[in-house]
């Protein structure tokens, strides 16, 4: 893992595992002050401080990363606003991201870099609505605006009415019949030689553009249409065509637009899109070395196939993992906070007759949320990792770097499902009111498991990759200071690489023995435990990137905390492959015995210290005012009702 991450235009970015240096630490130190609600200079404070930075970097690079969301969304019209009926918040978000508009003042910075783009979402995602404002706001920086960025370097095209939220840009690729196989999408951009433009045509239903933010809410609109170019009937491949849907008056003509129900935590305004006959001009393609169109009409291109072409020119889907990672981090984060500080306060009956303790105190509560801490450590550690490997990604190093993100988008948003689902049951049914986010963020979290392509397929591309020999480089760890004891997080490290070698022979042993000429039929045999294996490949680079930044941590009670945190992370890992652990003799019965013992050891350790793992969260003050079970037993909930009819 990179120990400095630099952005696009030459920015420096410390990440979560930056060493400690000096004046690091102070600069760190100043701004945590005075972004966290701990009480400067205090010894309490000082662990959640260095947790945050180890989190969220430090100094004035932290700040340009995630201060100005952090503030953002502590503005009030983030905060909860009862009776809204999904189209109310569709055509809020783009209210907001307006409003994102004017906050990062260079539209075209911010579509070029990655880590800022992460970090909105990481942000925006936790506030009421905040998966509505993710969406638009991914495709319109993300999808529209950085697919133009990237097919026209030499910016000769004028971006001002997009950069300047005029028209709002969309991105129309998958179709209802084709979504995980887009390569084989329908809708055709026909070359007509007399005017040497195109015509973009939906040849049957089945074409029409699914669930793009194609309507009118929001204002005129533009989008990025991936279609068929055919050029005298010969099919070359899957192109972007830039294509204006709508003005000031409504939809242009040809452009067919039918909104689609709203989904639950994210109301977006869903539609389908079909095209008839639609004129559109020469410069309307989008041409880069995967293909460019000769005055002729001859297209020359330096990819081989039609699928590389189609690959390059949806790109940007790389981005969006990593933006979908980023808002279920955030989104995970921000429920551990919120039920957290609700076991604190919420009290129920004690062993003595007329005694009250808080919740948080029973095994039975609190291991659940620190186990689910655990893994929003490790889940931020990674997303840190995985995108610093892409922002410094080489040409060498570009496929295990984009298959990282796959992995990694798939693992983060399935743990946050988990996160988000406990937090909820935690909080009771208090946790269902929208009011208090918890509902909301299973909700939305369940479309970052779908978006910028579905989890179980992008996994089972990289399990055929990886199953194949093409493993990414792991992090180097250090020799365990003790081998053999489940106390030590290096050996804990070792076991779970056992178990990812344990699965790949099994799945390769699978494909070997299956001798069907059916490629399915062998791929059928083998990928149980393929996908096995990536999981635990997943879990693994979480815990490299983790006892990274363990290693770098200037307090020692932080570093303490994270070391233990990190040992709870990794038995849970190990937890359900102890059998094959012990098959195979890398562990013994004695381990056996001892890993519940050890399990309930590191939690009465960790329980007193909840808050502080969570304080260092960061979340602001007054975002968190803004949710009832957040705060104090005097909160009245009342307060927040809707007055009776």
């Amino acid at each position: 893992m990179a120990i400095l991450t630099t952005q696009p235009g030459g920015r420096a970015v410390p990440n979560c595992a930056s060493p400690p240096t000096d004046d690091c630490r102070l600069d760190g130190l100043r701004a945590v002050e005075t972004l966290t609600a701990v009480e400067p200079g205090t010894r309490e404070g000082l662990p959640a401080r260095e947790l945050a930075r180890l989190l969220f970097g430090c100094g004035s690079d932290r700040e340009e990363s995630h201060g100005m969301w952090r503030r953002l969304i502590s503005n009030q019209t983030f905060r909860h606003r009862p009776g809204r009926s999904p189209a109310d918040q569709a055509a809020q978000a783009y209210t907001w991201l307006r409003l994102v508009n004017d906050t990062i003042e260079d539209a075209e910075r911010l579509a070029r870099d990655p880590i800022l783009l992460a970090s909105l979402h990481e942000w925006a995602a936790i506030v009421d609505g905040g998966g509505s404002l993710c969406t638009v706001a991914s495709i319109h920086y993300n999808l529209f605006l950085g697919s133009l960025l990237d097919h026209d370097p030499d910016e000769r095209r004028d971006l001002s009415d997009f950069t300047s939220m005029r028209r709002i840009g969309t991105f129309l690729c998958t179709e209802l019949d084709h979504g995980n196989d887009s390569f084989s999408l329908e809708t055709t951009a026909e070359l007509d030689r007399e005017t040497g433009g195109f015509i973009l045509h939906t040849p049957h239903p089945g074409a029409q553009k699914f669930m793009p933010n194609s309507s009118t809410t929001g204002g005129p609109k533009t989008a990025m249409v991936a279609a068929r170019l055919m050029i005298d009937g010969q099919d070359e491949g899957v192109f972007l065509f830039l294509t204006p849907l709508s003005d000031e008056s409504g939809l242009l003509p040809g452009v067919q637009v039918r909104r689609l129900p709203f989904r639950a935590g994210a109301p977006v305004d869903h539609c389908l899109t079909a095209f008839h006959h639609v004129r559109l001009p020469r410069e309307a393609l989008f041409e880069a070395d995967h293909g460019r169109l000769g005055h002729d009409g001859t297209l020359t291109s330096s990819f081989g196939n039609r699928r590389k072409r189609f690959l390059h020119s949806i790109g940007r889907v790389t981005v969006g993992k990593l933006c979908m990672s980023g808002a279920a981090v955030g989104a995970s984060r921000a429920a551990l906070n919120i039920a957290v500080r609700y076991g604190q306060h919420r009290r129920v009956a004690g062993p003595k007759a007329g005694q009250r303790i808080p919740i948080n105190a029973h095994r039975t509560h609190h291991s659940r949320l620190l186990n689910s801490l655990a893994t929003a450590y490790a889940m931020t550690f990674l997303h840190r990792s995985v995108l610093s490997g892409w922002v410094h990604h080489t040409a060498e190093n570009r496929n295990e770097a984009e298959r990282l993100v796959a992995v990694a988008k798939g693992w983060i948003t399935w743990q946050a499902r988990t996160i988000a689902a406990e937090c909820r049951e935690r909080c009771g049914a208090q946790g269902l009111l929208a009011v208090n986010g918890l509902s909301e963020y299973a909700q939305y979290i369940e479309g970052t498991v779908t978006a910028e392509g579905d989890n179980l397929v992008i996994w089972a591309k990289a399990a055929g990759e990886l199953l194949l020999g093409h493993w990414a480089t792991a992090t180097p760890v250090p020799p365990s200071a003790g081998p053999g004891k489940l106390a030590d997080p290096y050996f804990l490290r070792t076991l779970l690489f056992r178990a990812q070698a344990i699965w790949q022979a099994r799945a390769r042993t699978a494909l070997r023995r299956e001798r069907s000429d059916g490629s399915v039929a062998r791929w059928n045999k083998a990928s149980s435990a393929a996908l096995e294996m990536v999981s635990v490949h997943a879990a693994l680079r979480a815990a490299d990137a983790f006892i990274e930044a363990m290693e770098q941590a200037g307090n020692p009670q932080a570093r303490r905390l994270l070391e233990q945190l990190c040992t709870l992370f990794l038995l849970d890992q190990i937890s359900t492959h102890t059998g094959d652990l012990l098959a195979e003799a890398h562990i013994n019965a004695d381990h056996i015995r001892e890993l519940p013992l050890l399990t309930d050891s590191l939690l009465d350790d960790l329980a007193p210290h909840m808050s502080t793992l969570v304080e260092a969260f960061d979340l602001p003050d007054q975002f968190l005012a803004g949710i009832p079970i957040a705060n104090s037993a005097g909160v009245d909930l009342a307060d927040y009702a809707l007055a009776a009819e």
